[in-house]
């Protein structure tokens, strides 16, 4: 025997829009899915019994969700905020433990790690975790730095800067740099192709050819680059690849090399 009927649950056509479509995407949660279909399945006249034997749950469960949506409707599906005071750190706690990260060190390491800041501040090493992620702090990594000793240097970039930003009418500006010692290298055996259900294969194994040289020019206007290989890298070898740039550059511009910038 089925349970006793419920009220009828009557839905808007729009309201079975919005429930066909939290069961069919992809993004949604499986509880608000098996929700919506909960719901569905109420709207069509079933009692809670049969609608507990078809979605596999317990008519508990089917009387909860019905309940909320006859009070509450579409809102009434989405889990409700949970009691207590949510857990929040003091603003001057986060900025002193930032402070700390970035002015002190612990005493005998060089650098903080969760463990150490956390036992420095009195914090839990996930809080430590959380703020130094949203903050973008690493204390674990290093990286190395050259200043320049040019008097001219802040000038001299700010003619590079300018001439990729705002290069002069009639002019080319390329960007030429230089990739030595690129290893040629050929497999022993051919590629074996795609295939169905096969994805391409290739061996292990290499055929060693020496090394060569790539000269690069690119043009930060149009993005083409004008390349030339050589199995050497001496003065001579650029000399040609400047040759090889001239003469595929139009003869009424005027040419801007910016090189090793």
């Amino acid at each position: 025997m089925s349970g006793r009927p419920k009220a009828p649950l009557v839905l808007t056509e729009k309201e079975h829009e919005e429930l066909m479509a939290l069961t069919l995407r992809r993004k949604t949660s499986q509880a608000l899915a098996q929700r919506a279909r909960i719901v569905l399945s109420c709207a069509e006249g079933m009692d809670n019994k049969l609608v507990a034997t078809r979605q596999r749950v317990t008519q508990q469960m089917v009387g909860k969700w019905r309940r909320r949506f006859v009070e509450q409707r579409l809102d009434g599906l989405l889990d409700a905020a949970r009691s207590g005071a949510p857990k929040t750190i003091e603003d001057a706690r986060i900025d002193a433990l930032i402070a700390k990260t970035l002015q002190t060190t612990p005493v005998g390491a060089t650098h903080w790690s969760t463990r150490t800041m956390a036992s420095a501040t009195g914090l839990s090493q996930s809080v430590v975790s959380r703020v130094w992620r949203a903050f973008g702090l690493q204390p674990h990594r290093q990286q190395t730095f050259k200043l320049s000793s040019d008097p001219m240097f802040v000038d001299k970039v700010r003619d590079i800067v300018g001439l990729y930003l705002d290069p002069p009418l009639m002019a080319m500006v390329l960007c030429v740099d230089e990739k030595s010692q690129i290893q040629a290298l050929d497999r022993t055996q051919p590629i074996l192709p795609l295939a169905p259900g096969i994805p391409e294969r290739r061996t292990h194994d290499y055929e060693r050819h020496g090394t060569t040289t790539l000269f690069a020019a690119l043009d930060i206007a149009t993005g083409k680059v004008i390349g030339q290989t050589h199995r050497r890298h001496r003065s001579s070898e650029f000399l040609q690849f400047l040759r090889t740039v001239d003469a595929n550059t139009p003869a009424v511009l005027d040419v801007h090399l910016v090189m090793d910038n």
